[in-house]
């Protein structure tokens, strides 16, 4: 065999070797993105379990539930706005109140029962958030 085609050879080898760790890289790039989209999937919201239902809930009456909205409110909206709870009072009055008020028995019913709200509560609080002038968690 000449010194030419012995060079080739090489040159082939070293070729088909590289495309075969390309193709091992390539396979395994795509293996790692497949498993991380697994992943990202799993960690949506939907996967998460529901919070432990708060026992005080159990037995609140419509104006007990009224004042836990507005206090959580306070809470939420002063780390939202960087501002005083106490400044939040009264919009978050507004908001407890447009939100428990307009709850059905049975909405208030689940709210007793699992210490957060139902979609349809969820959408009514929304609203009353726009109404109130606070800021959308969401």
């Amino acid at each position: 065999m000449s010194p030419a085609s012995a060079m080739l050879r090489v040159q082939i080898n070293r070729f088909v070797e590289e495309a075969i760790t390309m193709r091992f890289v390539t396979a395994a790039a795509f293996a790692l993105l497949a498993l991380s989209g697994q992943a990202l999937a799993g960690a949506s919201s939907a996967n998460f379990a529901t919070p432990a239902p708060d026992p005080d809930t159990k037995s609140m009456s419509r104006a007990q539930v009224r004042e836990y909205a507005a206090k959580g409110c306070q809470v939420s909206q002063a780390k939202l706005m960087s501002t005083a709870p106490e400044e939040l009072r009264s919009p978050c009055n507004c908001y407890a109140g447009k939100t428990v008020n307009g709850m059905t028995t049975a909405e208030l019913q689940f709210f007793r029962e699992k210490s957060y709200f139902d979609d349809t509560t969820r959408a009514k609080a929304l609203a009353a958030i726009d109404a109130c002038k606070l800021k959308r968690p969401i």
